[in-house]
Protein backbone atom coordinates (compact mmCIF):
# COMPACT_ATOMS: atom_id res chain seq x y z
CA UNK A 1 0.00 0.00 0.00
CA UNK A 2 1.08 3.24 -1.10
CA UNK A 3 2.29 5.89 1.86
CA UNK A 4 0.36 9.06 2.00
CA UNK A 5 2.35 12.35 2.76
CA UNK A 6 2.12 15.32 2.09
CA UNK A 7 4.82 17.97 1.07
CA UNK A 8 5.01 22.00 1.71
CA UNK A 9 8.33 23.16 -0.56
CA UNK A 10 8.65 26.41 0.64
CA UNK A 11 11.15 29.26 -0.19
CA UNK A 12 12.24 29.19 3.64
CA UNK A 13 12.11 25.79 4.84
CA UNK A 14 10.35 22.40 2.99
CA UNK A 15 7.97 20.77 5.89
CA UNK A 16 6.65 17.02 4.87
CA UNK A 17 4.65 14.71 7.16
CA UNK A 18 2.25 10.89 6.79
CA UNK A 19 0.42 12.91 9.30
CA UNK A 20 1.99 11.40 12.43
CA UNK A 21 6.01 12.09 12.01
CA UNK A 22 7.31 15.73 10.50
CA UNK A 23 10.18 16.42 8.29
CA UNK A 24 11.57 20.56 8.32
CA UNK A 25 14.55 21.36 6.93
CA UNK A 26 15.64 24.61 5.49
CA UNK A 27 15.11 24.88 1.55
CA UNK A 28 19.27 25.19 0.62
CA UNK A 29 21.54 22.49 -1.21
CA UNK A 30 24.57 22.40 -2.43
CA UNK A 31 27.31 20.20 -3.92
CA UNK A 32 28.41 17.55 -1.32
CA UNK A 33 31.98 17.41 -0.53
CA UNK A 34 34.58 14.81 0.89
CA UNK A 35 34.98 15.27 4.44
CA UNK A 36 39.19 14.78 5.37
CA UNK A 37 37.75 14.90 9.04
CA UNK A 38 34.49 13.89 9.92
CA UNK A 39 34.50 13.30 13.69
CA UNK A 40 32.98 16.15 16.04
CA UNK A 41 35.44 18.60 17.39
CA UNK A 42 34.43 18.07 21.17
CA UNK A 43 31.20 15.61 22.19
CA UNK A 44 28.88 17.34 23.29
CA UNK A 45 24.89 17.38 23.61
CA UNK A 46 24.75 19.74 20.76
CA UNK A 47 25.03 17.31 17.50
CA UNK A 48 21.63 17.07 16.91
CA UNK A 49 22.20 18.69 12.94
CA UNK A 50 20.80 16.04 10.30
CA UNK A 51 23.06 14.51 8.05
CA UNK A 52 20.96 14.83 4.52
CA UNK A 53 22.65 14.05 1.77
CA UNK A 54 21.56 12.34 -1.26
CA UNK A 55 22.00 11.70 -4.99
CA UNK A 56 19.90 12.66 -7.37
CA UNK A 57 19.99 12.07 -11.12
CA UNK A 58 24.33 11.51 -11.44
CA UNK A 59 25.14 14.65 -8.44
CA UNK A 60 25.42 13.98 -4.94
CA UNK A 61 24.13 17.07 -2.73
CA UNK A 62 24.11 18.06 0.65
CA UNK A 63 20.19 18.98 1.56
CA UNK A 64 19.46 21.76 4.63
CA UNK A 65 21.56 22.58 7.26
CA UNK A 66 24.36 20.22 6.43
CA UNK A 67 24.47 22.05 2.63
CA UNK A 68 24.80 25.78 4.77
CA UNK A 69 27.21 24.66 7.11
CA UNK A 70 29.75 22.75 4.12
CA UNK A 71 28.72 23.59 0.61
CA UNK A 72 30.49 26.35 -1.15
CA UNK A 73 28.53 26.32 -3.55
CA UNK A 74 24.49 26.84 -2.00
CA UNK A 75 21.97 27.09 -3.49
CA UNK A 76 18.79 29.42 -2.70
CA UNK A 77 16.40 30.64 -4.66
CA UNK A 78 13.36 33.23 -4.63
CA UNK A 79 12.59 32.87 -8.01
CA UNK A 80 9.59 30.56 -8.74
CA UNK A 81 10.54 29.29 -12.50
CA UNK A 82 14.26 28.62 -11.23
CA UNK A 83 12.78 27.16 -8.19
CA UNK A 84 10.51 24.46 -9.86
CA UNK A 85 13.37 23.33 -12.60
CA UNK A 86 16.22 23.16 -10.34
CA UNK A 87 14.89 22.32 -6.41
CA UNK A 88 11.74 21.03 -6.38
CA UNK A 89 12.83 17.46 -7.01
CA UNK A 90 15.58 17.62 -4.83
CA UNK A 91 14.01 18.65 -2.23
CA UNK A 92 11.04 16.86 -2.29
CA UNK A 93 13.17 13.45 -2.66
CA UNK A 94 15.39 14.09 0.19
CA UNK A 95 11.85 15.26 2.45
CA UNK A 96 10.91 11.27 1.30
CA UNK A 97 13.99 9.60 2.38
CA UNK A 98 12.74 9.94 6.09
CA UNK A 99 9.55 8.12 5.31
CA UNK A 100 11.56 5.64 3.85
CA UNK A 101 10.67 1.90 5.74
CA UNK A 102 12.58 -0.19 3.37
CA UNK A 103 14.98 0.41 0.22
CA UNK A 104 12.01 0.83 -1.78
CA UNK A 105 8.65 2.39 -1.18
CA UNK A 106 5.24 3.90 -3.21
CA UNK A 107 4.02 6.62 -2.51
CA UNK A 108 1.28 9.29 -3.15
CA UNK A 109 2.01 13.19 -2.57
CA UNK A 110 -0.04 15.93 -2.27
CA UNK A 111 1.62 19.31 -3.03
CA UNK A 112 1.06 23.01 -2.35
CA UNK A 113 1.63 26.00 -4.91
CA UNK A 114 1.10 29.25 -4.46
CA UNK A 115 -1.93 30.60 -5.87
CA UNK A 116 -0.59 32.98 -8.29
CA UNK A 117 1.61 30.31 -9.51
CA UNK A 118 -0.80 26.93 -9.33
CA UNK A 119 -1.84 27.01 -12.78
CA UNK A 120 1.04 27.72 -14.80
CA UNK A 121 3.08 25.32 -12.53
CA UNK A 122 0.82 22.56 -11.58
CA UNK A 123 1.34 20.20 -14.48
CA UNK A 124 5.22 20.70 -14.23
CA UNK A 125 5.18 20.03 -10.64
CA UNK A 126 3.02 16.85 -10.50
CA UNK A 127 4.51 15.43 -14.15
CA UNK A 128 8.37 15.84 -12.39
CA UNK A 129 7.45 14.19 -9.52
CA UNK A 130 4.98 11.51 -10.75
CA UNK A 131 7.39 8.30 -11.89
CA UNK A 132 10.06 5.92 -10.47
CA UNK A 133 13.06 7.90 -8.65
CA UNK A 134 16.31 5.98 -8.55
CA UNK A 135 18.48 7.69 -5.56
CA UNK A 136 21.34 6.86 -2.94
CA UNK A 137 21.68 8.45 0.37
CA UNK A 138 24.91 8.55 2.54
CA UNK A 139 24.23 8.84 6.15
CA UNK A 140 27.17 10.51 8.69
CA UNK A 141 29.17 8.02 8.10
CA UNK A 142 30.06 7.43 4.70
CA UNK A 143 27.19 4.58 4.44
CA UNK A 144 25.59 4.61 1.09
CA UNK A 145 21.88 3.19 0.25
CA UNK A 146 20.27 2.52 -2.74
CA UNK A 147 16.58 3.46 -3.14
CA UNK A 148 13.94 3.42 -5.25
CA UNK A 149 10.89 5.84 -4.30
CA UNK A 150 8.05 5.31 -6.60
CA UNK A 151 5.30 7.91 -6.56
CA UNK A 152 2.38 6.91 -7.79
CA UNK A 153 0.05 9.74 -7.98
CA UNK A 154 0.54 13.54 -7.29
CA UNK A 155 -1.99 16.50 -6.45
CA UNK A 156 -1.25 19.44 -6.69
CA UNK A 157 -3.34 22.03 -4.77
CA UNK A 158 -3.04 26.13 -3.73
CA UNK A 159 -0.71 25.92 -0.92
CA UNK A 160 -3.38 27.67 1.62
CA UNK A 161 -6.11 25.24 1.16
CA UNK A 162 -3.78 22.97 2.98
CA UNK A 163 -4.35 25.06 6.35
CA UNK A 164 -8.62 24.72 5.75
CA UNK A 165 -8.44 21.52 4.98
CA UNK A 166 -6.57 21.01 8.39
CA UNK A 167 -9.60 22.34 10.23
CA UNK A 168 -12.21 20.95 7.98
CA UNK A 169 -10.84 17.59 8.20
CA UNK A 170 -10.00 15.25 10.82
CA UNK A 171 -7.14 12.74 10.91
CA UNK A 172 -8.87 9.99 8.77
CA UNK A 173 -9.89 12.63 6.19
CA UNK A 174 -13.59 12.98 6.95
CA UNK A 175 -15.39 16.44 8.14
CA UNK A 176 -14.63 17.45 11.72
CA UNK A 177 -15.07 21.37 12.18
CA UNK A 178 -19.01 22.33 10.58
CA UNK A 179 -17.76 25.60 11.33
CA UNK A 180 -15.31 25.62 7.77
CA UNK A 181 -17.66 23.25 5.87
CA UNK A 182 -20.87 26.04 6.68
CA UNK A 183 -19.31 29.64 6.99
CA UNK A 184 -17.26 31.84 4.76
CA UNK A 185 -13.46 32.19 5.78
CA UNK A 186 -11.29 34.23 4.43
CA UNK A 187 -7.52 32.68 4.85
CA UNK A 188 -3.89 34.95 4.95
CA UNK A 189 -1.17 32.41 4.31
CA UNK A 190 2.24 34.23 4.68
CA UNK A 191 5.53 32.22 3.83
CA UNK A 192 8.79 33.14 2.89
CA UNK A 193 8.46 35.03 -0.42
CA UNK A 194 5.08 34.92 -0.69
CA UNK A 195 1.58 35.61 1.16
CA UNK A 196 -1.71 34.03 -0.32
CA UNK A 197 -4.96 34.95 -0.05
CA UNK A 198 -8.05 33.00 -0.43
CA UNK A 199 -11.94 32.58 0.73
CA UNK A 200 -13.12 28.69 1.56
CA UNK A 201 -17.00 29.68 0.97
CA UNK A 202 -19.04 26.92 2.84
CA UNK A 203 -15.71 24.55 1.90
CA UNK A 204 -15.38 25.89 -1.96
CA UNK A 205 -12.32 27.84 -3.29
CA UNK A 206 -13.40 31.05 -4.42
CA UNK A 207 -11.12 32.53 -7.62
CA UNK A 208 -12.40 36.04 -6.99
CA UNK A 209 -11.50 36.16 -3.70
CA UNK A 210 -7.97 34.75 -3.94
CA UNK A 211 -4.22 36.58 -4.73
CA UNK A 212 -0.80 35.59 -4.54
CA UNK A 213 1.35 38.79 -3.79
CA UNK A 214 5.14 39.02 -3.02
CA UNK A 215 5.17 39.95 0.64
CA UNK A 216 6.13 37.21 2.23
CA UNK A 217 8.10 37.00 5.45
CA UNK A 218 11.24 37.55 3.25
CA UNK A 219 10.46 41.53 2.98
CA UNK A 220 11.16 42.09 6.33
CA UNK A 221 14.53 40.08 6.46
CA UNK A 222 15.80 42.10 3.55
CA UNK A 223 14.99 45.38 5.66
CA UNK A 224 17.16 43.82 8.31
CA UNK A 225 19.92 42.61 5.89
CA UNK A 226 19.92 45.57 4.58
CA UNK A 227 20.29 47.63 7.84
CA UNK A 228 23.12 45.07 8.81
CA UNK A 229 25.10 45.81 5.59
CA UNK A 230 24.59 49.85 6.12
CA UNK A 231 26.44 48.77 9.90
CA UNK A 232 28.68 46.70 8.97
CA UNK A 233 29.32 46.05 5.49
CA UNK A 234 28.14 42.63 4.84
CA UNK A 235 26.22 41.03 2.96
CA UNK A 236 23.60 38.46 5.08
CA UNK A 237 22.42 35.68 3.10
CA UNK A 238 18.68 35.80 3.93
CA UNK A 239 18.70 32.02 5.20
CA UNK A 240 21.25 32.39 7.66
CA UNK A 241 18.51 35.36 9.57
CA UNK A 242 16.38 33.23 10.72
CA UNK A 243 17.98 31.72 13.87
CA UNK A 244 19.15 35.58 14.62
CA UNK A 245 15.82 37.24 14.25
CA UNK A 246 13.65 34.52 16.64
CA UNK A 247 16.90 35.30 19.31
CA UNK A 248 16.91 39.19 18.48
CA UNK A 249 20.62 39.45 17.76
CA UNK A 250 23.73 38.32 15.47
CA UNK A 251 27.36 38.30 15.66
CA UNK A 252 29.35 39.65 12.40
CA UNK A 253 33.16 39.45 13.00
CA UNK A 254 32.51 38.65 16.93
CA UNK A 255 30.50 41.84 17.14
CA UNK A 256 26.85 41.20 18.18
CA UNK A 257 24.13 43.40 16.44
CA UNK A 258 20.57 44.09 18.29
CA UNK A 259 18.24 43.14 15.87
CA UNK A 260 14.86 43.66 18.39
CA UNK A 261 13.84 46.96 17.00
CA UNK A 262 14.68 47.01 13.51
CA UNK A 263 12.76 43.92 13.12
CA UNK A 264 9.76 45.18 15.03
CA UNK A 265 9.58 48.34 12.47
CA UNK A 266 10.47 45.54 9.32
CA UNK A 267 7.54 43.18 11.05
CA UNK A 268 5.36 46.36 11.34
CA UNK A 269 6.15 47.80 7.69
CA UNK A 270 4.93 44.14 6.36
CA UNK A 271 2.07 43.48 8.30
CA UNK A 272 0.36 47.14 7.31
CA UNK A 273 1.08 45.90 3.91
CA UNK A 274 -0.57 42.22 4.06
CA UNK A 275 -3.61 44.16 5.97
CA UNK A 276 -3.90 46.74 3.19
CA UNK A 277 -4.11 43.65 0.20
CA UNK A 278 -6.27 41.75 2.16
CA UNK A 279 -8.99 44.41 3.26
CA UNK A 280 -8.86 45.78 -0.38
CA UNK A 281 -9.24 42.01 -2.16
CA UNK A 282 -12.15 41.17 0.11
CA UNK A 283 -13.78 44.86 -0.15
CA UNK A 284 -16.83 42.89 -1.63
CA UNK A 285 -16.41 40.11 0.59
CA UNK A 286 -18.54 41.99 3.24
CA UNK A 287 -20.65 38.74 4.33
CA UNK A 288 -17.04 36.78 5.60
CA UNK A 289 -17.43 35.52 8.67
CA UNK A 290 -13.80 34.91 10.21
CA UNK A 291 -10.32 35.35 9.17
CA UNK A 292 -7.69 32.75 9.53
CA UNK A 293 -3.96 33.89 9.72
CA UNK A 294 -0.91 30.99 8.74
CA UNK A 295 2.00 30.18 7.07
CA UNK A 296 5.50 30.65 9.15
CA UNK A 297 5.34 34.06 8.64
CA UNK A 298 1.86 34.13 10.26
CA UNK A 299 3.22 32.73 13.52
CA UNK A 300 5.25 36.01 13.99
CA UNK A 301 3.06 38.68 12.06
CA UNK A 302 -0.15 37.49 13.73
CA UNK A 303 -0.08 40.45 16.33
CA UNK A 304 0.71 42.94 14.05
CA UNK A 305 -1.49 41.91 11.52
CA UNK A 306 -4.67 41.59 13.27
CA UNK A 307 -5.89 44.60 14.34
CA UNK A 308 -5.68 45.65 11.12
CA UNK A 309 -7.74 43.66 9.53
CA UNK A 310 -11.75 44.30 8.60
CA UNK A 311 -13.18 41.16 10.62
CA UNK A 312 -13.35 38.75 13.47
CA UNK A 313 -9.68 36.32 13.43
CA UNK A 314 -10.00 32.47 14.21
CA UNK A 315 -7.35 31.94 16.29
CA UNK A 316 -4.87 29.29 14.51
CA UNK A 317 -4.90 26.00 16.83
CA UNK A 318 -1.81 25.66 19.22
CA UNK A 319 -0.91 22.31 19.06
CA UNK A 320 1.37 22.90 16.26
CA UNK A 321 3.96 24.80 14.67
CA UNK A 322 2.48 27.33 12.36
CA UNK A 323 4.10 26.05 9.53
CA UNK A 324 2.88 22.86 9.50
CA UNK A 325 -0.41 23.16 9.50
CA UNK A 326 -0.98 23.59 5.53
CA UNK A 327 0.94 20.27 5.19
CA UNK A 328 -0.91 18.58 7.36
CA UNK A 329 -4.09 19.32 5.68
CA UNK A 330 -2.31 17.76 2.99
CA UNK A 331 -2.71 14.79 4.25
CA UNK A 332 -5.65 14.42 5.56
CA UNK A 333 -7.10 16.30 1.46
CA UNK A 334 -5.39 12.88 0.57
CA UNK A 335 -7.01 10.46 2.77
CA UNK A 336 -9.95 12.09 1.72
CA UNK A 337 -9.46 12.09 -2.14
CA UNK A 338 -7.80 8.84 -2.37
CA UNK A 339 -9.57 6.33 0.02
CA UNK A 340 -11.95 4.74 -2.14
CA UNK A 341 -9.92 4.59 -5.27
CA UNK A 342 -7.80 1.94 -6.12
CA UNK A 343 -3.86 2.00 -5.81
CA UNK A 344 -2.24 2.47 -9.36
CA UNK A 345 0.74 0.32 -9.73
CA UNK A 346 3.77 1.65 -9.84
CA UNK A 347 6.61 1.65 -12.94
CA UNK A 348 8.99 -1.88 -12.95
CA UNK A 349 11.69 -0.54 -11.11
CA UNK A 350 15.00 -2.91 -10.89
CA UNK A 351 15.42 -3.56 -7.09
CA UNK A 352 18.02 -1.31 -5.44
CA UNK A 353 21.65 -2.88 -4.06
CA UNK A 354 22.89 -1.34 -0.64
CA UNK A 355 26.45 -0.43 -0.43
CA UNK A 356 28.70 1.29 1.82
CA UNK A 357 32.09 2.95 2.12
CA UNK A 358 34.60 3.50 4.05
Amino acid sequence: MDTMIGIDIGFGFTKATDGKNFHVFKSIYGEAVDFQFKESLLNTNNQQDEHLQIDVDDASYFVGELAERQSSNRQFTLDQTQFIASSTKILALAALTHFMSDNKQSFKLVVGLPIGHYREYKTELADMLRQSHHIVTTNSKGVRKDMVIGITDVKVIPQPIGSVMDRLLNDAGKGADQRFANEKIGVIDIGFRTSDYTISDKARYSERGSLTTQNGISKAFEVIANKLKDNCGINVELYRLFDAIETGSIKIRGKGYDLRKITQIAFQQLAANIASDANRLWNDDWDIDAIMITGGGGSVLAPHLQPLLEGVIVPIEQDLDYRLHNVRGYVKYGRNIWSSKPTPKPESTPEPETTSEE
